[in-house]
């Protein structure tokens, strides 16, 4: 799964409400979409400044890492830092309206966007590949579910 922009991860997730789909991961839609808001926000509100304590990696982040990840190859196995992670109790359309105005509002945005904390500063072209590589990433472990006209 790869998304050019990020309007078309918020489509994914409009299809999934509307097809259904088989979770086959440890998060559901709702779940998926409260994280990739909470992640992708901070571009525009600011991360916690306890996460500059990366800042140091910044560096070696951007050389090993970073091409990776606009690649699509996203880490896998490393543990999502607590304040990122999702509630279980989240309704699948409320959460998915919430990605939705998140999406826009950083689409809408025209100022400068703040430090990530793997990366440091990104451009805007750079920081919308991460996120939607990083909705790809979150977004394949669900399945639609696919009805068959008899």
């Amino acid at each position: 799964m790869k998304f050019e922009r990020l309007e078309d991860a918020v489509a994914e997730v409009e299809s999934l409400l509307r097809t259904g789909y088989t979770q086959r991961g440890k998060w559901n839609l709702a779940q998926i979409c409260r994280h990739l808001s909470l992640v992708q926000d901070p571009a525009l509100d600011g991360y916690p400044k306890w996460m500059l304590i990366y800042a140091p990696l910044w560096p070696v982040m951007r050389r090993l890492f970073l091409p990776r990840l606009l690649k699509g190859d996203s880490p896998q196995g490393i543990p999502t830092t607590p304040i990122f992670v999702p509630a279980a109790d989240l309704a699948d359309a409320a959460e998915a309206e919430h990605f939705a105005q998140s999406v826009t509002r950083f689409k809408a945005h025209e100022g400068p966007y703040h430090w990530h904390p793997g990366f440091g500063r990104l451009d805007r072209e750079t920081l919308e590949t991460v996120y939607t590589t990083h909705a790809a990433h979150h977004l394949r472990f669900l399945e639609p579910c696919v009805t068959q006209n008899s």
